[in-house]
């Protein structure tokens, strides 16, 4: 196939990583106010992340059921269960708070399989030496999206009576959009990549399982501790700017995470062209060294200056960036036709957000303080520093 049949394809998938982008975000950003419209402590609202990031442990077995079905009908059946998640979610917030849970649960998966479909077949779309570089550029666009959600959020459903119901026209207008673009999808012609004969056949060889790779289990735990640093500064914002002394509204709060988001999606657009230039492996070095280093500032700084403080912890988004195409890409290396079957793998550790922040959350209520709970960040910075240096190198 030439570089411009991979055009088009391309472009599609940018599109549902926008959808993705939107959809998570937008479930973490609500954290604040379900805490007040459902009267939840610090645990029980940190309950979304778990149910949403909780499907990813179905990910290898939905990446055998890609690997059978093909990417187009993957993304199909993904883009029908987030339809009928959102649809659900219209009934069931009224009916309690676990209810909305399981329906938020059922768009999860869907989002599961657009993962785990969608980004193994960008990293085939063109040559290994640019596959970063292609994450990356999807990735630009799932992060406009993550940028657009909090002031979605903040405008359309956070409002001053915390009425839990307020969600259901947004997301009814979400489920009706998503329905749109799975009837668009339905017609469109996508390529199925398949793996060339001389790599199944010919001088490359493979082992029988992408499971006898360490790099792919290395780089699953990456991705399991990354998720705990991308969504561990949101999740825990509104606690950390009321621990420098600095009085906002819940949707202050919300307006705010943008400037985070609005990181990813600066260093993602610039990531584009610095992947072209320099490898996988001291990018994500020079993210995680430099996403330690603002953190680690903020903390240092405090309430003396809470401003710069607060500004440190939100400009690590810059360097969040692109920890995961980087990783992603590391973790796929060299793997031909098992790339579909790792790609689930890798996807499943998507969860480390669903149990990391939980974690954070239970170690901030025993010791009284939010710092403690971000500190924990710097283990994962560590972890993701060896894996870049170390961890992500190819072992026959």
């Amino acid at each position: 196939m030439s570089k411009n049949k991979y055009l088009f394809p391309l472009i599609v998938m940018a599109s549902l990583f926008f959808l993705l982008g939107f959809i998570t975000t937008m479930n973490n950003s609500m954290i604040d106010f379900l805490k007040d419209a459902f009267n939840l402590n610090d645990v029980e609202k940190q309950l979304p992340n778990s149910f949403f990031y909780g499907a990813y442990a179905l990910s290898v077995p939905v990446a055998f059921i890609i690997n059978r079905i093909g990417y187009k009908n993957g993304v199909l059946t993904g883009l029908l269960l987030i339809v009928l998640g959102f649809f659900l979610c219209i009934p069931m917030v009224a009916m309690g708070y676990i209810p909305f849970l399981g329906a938020v649960a059922v768009f999860a998966l869907g989002v599961v399989l657009l993962q785990v479909a969608a980004n193994p077949y960008v990293n085939e779309l063109g040559s290994p030496e640019t596959a970063a570089s292609r994450l990356t550029l999807t990735n630009a666009l799932n992060s406009v999206a993550t940028v657009i959600a909090p002031i979605f959020v903040s405008m359309l459903i956070v409002n001053d009576t915390n009425d839990p119901t307020a969600v259901q026209m947004p997301f009814g207008i979400i489920g009706a959009i998503t329905l749109v673009i799975l009837v668009v999808m339905f017609f469109l012609k996508l390529p199925e990549i398949k793996v060339s004969e001389s790599d199944v056949k010919g001088e490359k060889k493979y082992k029988s399982s992408a499971f006898k790779y360490p790099h792919v289990w290395l780089g699953s735990l990456a991705i399991f501790v990354y998720m705990g640093i991308e969504i561990g500064i949101p999740s825990f914002f509104a606690d950390y700017s009321d621990k420098l002394g600095l009085s906002f509204t819940s949707q202050e709060r919300i307006d705010l995470l943008k400037y985070y988001w609005g990181g990813l999606m600066v260093g993602r657009v610039l990531g584009i062209f610095v992947l072209q230039k320099y490898t996988a492996r001291k990018i994500l070095t020079l993210c995680a060294i430099g996403g330690a280093a603002l953190v680690g500032a903020s903390l240092a700084i405090g309430a003396s200056a809470s401003t710069v403080a607060l500004w440190a912890f939100l400009g690590t988004g810059l360097f969040h960036s692109i920890m995961w195409p980087t990783i992603y890409n590391l973790a796929l290396e060299d793997l031909g036709p098992l790339a579909k079957v790792a790609s689930g793998v890798i996807a499943t550790s998507v969860i480390g957000a669903a149990i990391l922040t939980p974690i954070m959350a239970s170690i901030q209520t025993a010791t009284g303080t939010v710092v403690a709970a971000i500190s924990c960040l710097f283990v994962y910075y560590a972890y993701l520093i060896f894996f870049a240096t170390k961890g992500s190198k190819i072992r026959t």
